[in-house]
């Protein structure tokens, strides 16, 4: 007679893939066969469940202490800690011993490039925990101690960027880009912002104005490469804007072997971001992610304006993401304009520099004609 235990291992890692974390539990106690097929981390039959869970936001006390067991492969905890809650890391969590690689693999996935300033000569591990907390602390207070200055880059529209820091206690990139505008004699438009992309604890928002140009010389080229990465085809090509309530395909599950670190491949396949590590609303940038969060052309397929470009100066910040950020405040769109930058949850930033502009945007690099720290001269 045939028997679930006698069929072959892929498929029977297969099969419990799609199960739950509380029965993967229960079945590896079942029989010394099943116990060797769930621990096996070629196999890993965790893999899926716990993409699931932490899509979901649902932890609780079985994922807390799935460190505590023999038989979940290490390696699934560099998916865990480099997409759970804050929360649940620093205060729930029963984190394995991994070893420095691991959590150097963790932080990369996780942070901002630029974050890794915060390691100086602790380890990896140190450094994680130090960055997590620093996180946790910013989202849930207004102290900025730990960071007096929040640095910003901005695209001039004659090709060059900056580099520029504020204090932190009185950072606030709208009256700093109104500010940018007056220079510009653009204080008259309106201003767009939108989200570039978004990881686990920060998002990167773009302010800028689109407006109908009179001559090119008020074009920022930059900006428009920003939103336009080469070899990846555009929502109207592909399927069109989805709409908010569109399916966010939960169970869908990405292939590392096709995520790159901060590359664009060729046409068919450009690639996607893994060095940091997108959430799911942007899980294919910097191609197109259906399901709503990713607006990056919104104005340009849904209210089909053809000739607005990006004008004048584009300033670029990292806002940091805690529990009340992605709560709506208003009947505003979502997504999109003040509803980023407006409302509880949206009032805390960390710094952006280069070596994060290269991480999410590596084709800016032979774009951008020269890199200047402070204001710089010209526009």
């Amino acid at each position: 007679m045939l028997t679930f235990e006698s069929l072959p291992v892929e498929l029977i890692s297969d099969i419990l893939g799609e199960t739950d974390v509380e029965s993967l539990i229960i079945v590896s106690s079942l029989s010394r066969r099943l116990r060797e097929i769930i621990s096996n981390p070629a196999l890993n039959p965790w893999r899926r469940p716990i993409l699931r869970r932490l899509r979901r936001g649902e932890y609780g006390t079985d994922l807390a202490n799935l460190g505590l067991r023999m038989t979940v492969p290490k390696h699934n905890w560099i998916e865990i800690m480099s997409k759970a809650d804050p929360e649940f890391l620093l205060f729930e969590a029963t984190v394995p011993n991994l070893n420095e690689h691991e959590w150097d693999e963790c932080f990369r996935r996780r942070f901002l490039p630029s974050w890794a300033y915060w390691k100086k000569s602790s380890s990896w591990r140190v450094a994680f925990h130090k960055v997590l907390y620093r996180v946790w602390h910013r989202t849930h207070s207004s102290c900025t101690a730990d960071e007096a200055w929040t640095r910003y880059l901005i695209l001039n529209r004659n090709g060059t960027a900056c580099r520029v820091e504020c204090a932190s206690r009185n950072f606030n990139p709208v009256a700093i880009f109104n500010e940018l505008k007056h220079q510009n004699n653009m204080l008259q438009f309106e201003t767009c912002i939108r989200v570039v992309v978004q990881f686990a604890d920060v998002r990167i928002i773009a302010l800028g104005v689109r407006n109908t140009p009179k001559t090119a010389f008020s074009v920022n080229d930059n900006a428009w490469h920003l939103f336009h990465p080469p070899k990846v085809r555009l929502p109207n090509e592909v399927e069109g804007i989805p709409t908010e309530n569109s399916d966010m395909i939960e169970d869908e599950v990405e292939d590392p072997v096709r995520s790159v670190p901060g590359a664009v491949l060729d046409p068919e396949d450009p690639g996607r971001l893994c060095y940091p590590t997108p959430t799911l609303g942007h899980r294919n940038y910097p191609r197109y992610t259906s399901g709503g969060f990713d607006r990056r052309w919104v104005d340009e397929f849904e209210l089909g304006w053809s000739d607005v470009k990006w004008v004048g100066n584009m300033m670029l910040v990292a806002q940091l993401v805690g529990p009340h950020t992605m709560e709506p405040w208003s009947r505003s769109p979502q997504l999109q304009d003040s509803d980023l930058v407006v409302g509880p949850g949206r009032n805390q930033y960390a710094s952006f520099c280069w070596e994060d502009l290269s991480a999410i945007a590596p084709w800016l690099d032979e774009w951008i004609i020269k890199k200047l720290e402070g204001v710089g001269l010209g526009h």
